[in-house]
């Protein structure tokens, strides 16, 4: 049963390679979780590997896939970002960045040939990664006056929920991490309480 609350990725960079009639195919996977570290790592390799004759890529963000992009930089159409995304796809895994730098060999390898090489160059790299799974979650300020602050604590945790934030001056303040399917349930139970409000802040987190 898929857990709606977590999803995998890789937890640090890992790469991979594949040779086919003297075109070399080397894959390089990494963690990411924005737009702009996918344009960073792709710079360092274009110029870590300026004389390759593509560099061909598919990412994946977010925790329910939703954002993605491929790239065949020059080859034929289909032949090697869709395959690269395929990898990623396959294995479940998201906010990860897969690039495949080729050197043409002098032997073109035809569109089953160019699939098969990205697809294999690509899932080398990932299975060279390790894997770790994330929690998806949100963040709930809870605030309160110093009558119930053990009220909020006994909530805080029953729920085994976690603290990210605290303050305590003339009112108690809490910013609380609570997973994304029990959201509302625990904004109620809060809210539930004379003298304590609570509201979310922001709607997806990401805790590790």
């Amino acid at each position: 049963m898929i857990d709606p609350d977590t999803y995998q990725t890789i937890r640090e960079p890992a790469s991979g390679h594949f040779r086919d009639r003297g075109s070399k195919f080397l894959g390089f996977a990494y963690p990411v979780t924005t737009e702009e570290q996918i344009r960073e790592h792709l710079a360092v390799l274009r110029k870590q590997y300026h004389d390759a004759h593509h560099h061909c890529y598919a990412w994946v963000l977010g925790p329910d896939r939703s954002r993605y992009r491929i790239n065949d930089d020059g080859e034929p159409s289909g032949s090697a970002g869709k395959p690269i995304h395929g990898q990623i796809l396959s294995r479940n895994l998201t906010d990860l960045l897969v690039v495949v730098v080729r050197y043409f060999g002098g032997t073109k390898l035809g569109i089953p040939g160019l699939i098969r090489a990205y697809r294999t160059a690509a899932g080398e790299a990932l299975e060279n990664a390790a894997v770790t799974t994330r929690t998806v979650t949100a963040s709930i300020q809870v605030r309160c006056g110093y009558q119930q602050m053990n009220e909020v604590m006994h909530i805080i945790k029953d729920q085994n929920l976690t603290i990210s934030q605290n303050h305590f001056e003339e009112e108690c303040l809490w910013t609380v991490l609570v997973k994304k399917s029990h959201l509302q349930e625990m904004l109620a139970r809060f809210n539930d309480h004379h003298g304590i409000h609570a509201i979310i802040l922001n709607p997806v987190n990401e805790a590790y």
